[in-house]
């Protein structure tokens, strides 16, 4: 069998190697017509008469058999003439008479590494061939004898090849020493470095294939995708952003590379990268308007920018391209959870689900979707449905932690405490390390009675995850739960002290202070939060809500529950405690308006309902607010006084008008 090796490495001999045959005076005549036959092939060779120079070497060994130079010669000029079998049967007569010979051992390794590979046939690359794994062996060992003490330096395809040779076989410390000396001595070669820093990465070395391609980067553009890919695998997204944005202004009509610019920006985070991912996947859009990635990855980058309206249209849009596709629903799916519109999702996921259950064979994903479908039932307090769709959704998925979290907070929402420790315990068996999993069963102890053993749980892992933030936020909400607040207090100051910086850590401290009625200390905490990240959401709805709860400074809270609901105008906590600023101020026309959209929204949250029942008291709607706090009564239960809300509806039930 023929194979065609690459130009770059079929006409190449090691540099330094070629040994003349050295006629000793005393030598016998045959040896010297030996050595003359040599010089006429090498002649012949050089002026590209092929058949002539055969024939010299041929006559040239039968003068002298013992030679290994004169086959090997023979090897390489058939190897250039890519003919293999003869090239193998030569360099092999060649070892046998001296098996350290370098240009014999350079023309099998080729001919092995060409094999391993399957060769090359037309323009494409068959695939390996049975054994390869045997050609493998062969060609490093071959390779090895070739570039082994050269008279001079050892020839770049020998190395080249052998390098790819080892990073195929996972000898990346090989195949690191090869090619940094390689790279320095070969700037032209262009698969160097890329070459280079694969070997970095497999060595586990990501962070000097980075620092290579760095500095290698600053000179050679070509290496800037590289680096950006290295960035990805370290998920250093704001620099992998930072790459493409630079290969943008090299090439700005590039659709490949402006999706890739959005997807990294995306991954970053951030409603300005967001608003950048935007623009951009709108440029891509337009030039490709029928591909579902960018419509998919637009939809996404308007829901985090804050137009969840037109992420939605998007969603619609890539859905009405492909129905067939579950990312158009998946997408549509995360924007009418912007918005906050559940029964939206149920009316558009679960025909869509129940059309493709158990058609797994086509390519539709349904487990994608019922995640989604499982929150919308849980928000609107259907939670057997909510239950059963996240059952089948860790049926779908066993291996998916957040999946099974997923099921486990639907049963504690649903009050079934027992089946919830029951999966958490059953999924820390295969998950014994998931902090998430390990916070769920401490919760469902603590219901069903067994507090302690669940904060024996929280502090068992906050001690094996000592580097970890969320073991001790999960360890100080435990001990908060359990009315252990100055645990919780001395948990979260240790580990400001570890972790100062961790915004997570003080709006915790926050929360935590807030139940203690330690306002002071509360505001503090959150302010700090603030300080660092003045748009945080969360801190300005807490801070907002704790200022109205007490009365206190509401026109300040109103600006922070304003400023909240900017980021997020559907969040229904957040229209709840802007709502509430304004009841306390007297304003009831405007916390009508906003405790209404709340209480749409969020029907089974009792806080909420019993809120939304004190403005239509007051505001003389009798009835509707009776209706209001009885939902509040139906509703999680957290939070609220039942006794007081009891009293409340026979008071209004009083003022009602007498039939």
């Amino acid at each position: 069998m023929a194979f065609t090796l690459s130009a770059a490495t079929a006409g190449a001999r090691p540099q330094g190697t070629r040994a003349q045959p050295s006629p000793a005076a005393t030598a016998s005549n045959k040896t010297a017509e030996a050595y003359a036959q040599f010089l006429i092939a090498h002649r012949l060779a050089e002026k590209e008469d092929e058949a002539g120079a055969i024939a010299a070497y041929k006559r040239a060994m039968e003068l002298d058999p013992q030679a290994a130079d004169i086959p090997a010669e023979l090897a390489a000029l058939y190897l250039e003439a890519n003919k293999i079998q003869e090239a193998t049967t030569a360099a092999e007569q060649s070892l046998k008479l001296a098996p350290a010979n370098r240009q014999a051992n350079h023309v099998l390794g080729l001919i092995y590494a060409a094999m391993a590979e399957g060769g090359r046939q037309g323009r494409g690359r068959a695939a390996p061939a049975a054994g390869s794994d045997e050609y493998v062996k062969k060609a490093i060992d071959h390779l090895e004898r070739a570039i082994d003490k050269p008279l001079g330096d050892p020839d770049p395809n020998d190395r080249a090849t052998l390098s790819r040779l080892y990073l195929r076989t996972g000898a990346y410390d090989k195949a690191i020493k090869l090619l940094t000396d390689l790279v320095n001595q070969e700037p032209g070669w262009q698969d160097g470095p890329m070459l280079l820093a694969e070997a970095y990465a497999g060595a586990g070395r990501g962070a000097d294939a980075i620092a290579f391609l760095e500095e290698r980067g600053a000179d050679d553009p070509r290496l800037l995708p590289a680096l950006a890919d290295f960035y990805e695998r370290e998920r250093r997204w704001n620099d992998a952003a930072g790459i493409y944005a630079k290969l943008l202004q090299r090439n700005p009509r590039s659709v490949e590379v402006k999706t890739r610019y959005a997807q990294m920006l995306l991954n970053a985070g951030g409603r300005d990268n967001a608003g950048k991912a935007r623009d951009a996947l709108n440029d891509v859009v337009t030039a490709r308007p029928t591909e579902a990635l960018p419509l998919y990855l637009l939809s996404q980058a308007q829901r985090r920018s804050g137009d969840a309206q037109a992420a939605e249209a998007t969603a619609r849009r890539l859905i009405a391209q492909n129905g067939r596709s579950v990312r158009g629903y998946y997408a549509l799916a995360e924007a009418l959870e912007e918005r906050h519109q559940y029964q939206a999702i149920i009316t558009e996921l679960a025909p869509i689900v129940a059309q493709n259950r158990g058609k797994s064979d086509d390519g539709f994903d349904v487990g994608a979707l019922l995640p989604h479908l499982g929150f919308a039932y849980q928000e609107l307090g259907q939670f057997d449905k909510a239950i059963a769709s996240f059952d089948e959704a860790r049926r779908a998925m066993p291996n998916d932690t957040t999946v099974v979290a997923y099921y486990i907070e639907a049963n504690l929402a649903a009050k079934k405490y027992a089946v919830a420790a029951d999966a958490a315990r059953a999924a820390l068996v295969d998950h014994p390390d998931d902090l998430r999993l390990t916070r769920l069963q401490a919760q469902a102890m603590r219901h069903i009675g067994k507090t302690d053993e669940g904060l024996s749980l929280l502090e068992s892992a906050m001690r094996a995850h000592a580097d970890d933030p969320t073991a001790y936020i999960m360890l100080a909400q435990g001990y908060s739960e359990a009315d252990r607040g100055g645990q919780a207090v001395k948990v979260l100051q240790d580990a400001q002290t570890r972790f100062p910086n961790d915004n997570s850590i003080a709006f915790e401290l926050g929360s935590v202070f807030d139940k203690q009625k330690k306002f002071a200390d509360a505001e503090a905490a959150f302010r700090q939060v603030l300080d660092r990240e003045p748009d945080n959401a969360a801190a300005l709805n807490y801070l907002g809500y704790m200022l109205a709860e007490r009365g206190e400074r509401l026109d300040e809270s109103v600006a922070y529950l304003k400023k909240a609901l900017q980021m997020e105008p559907e969040n229904g906590s957040y229209l709840d405690s802007l709502g509430w600023a304004y009841f306390k101020s007297d304003r009831l026309d405007l916390a009508e308006d906003n405790l209404r959209r709340a209480a749409d929204q969020l029907k089974t949250n009792s806080v909420i309902q019993d809120h939304y029942g004190d403005v239509l008291f007051k505001l003389g709607r009798f009835g509707d607010a009776i209706a209001a706090w009885n939902r509040a009564l139906g509703g999680d239960g957290d939070s609220i006084d039942r006794g007081d809300i009891d009293k409340k509806i026979r008071s209004a039930r009083q003022k009602l008008p007498k039939k």
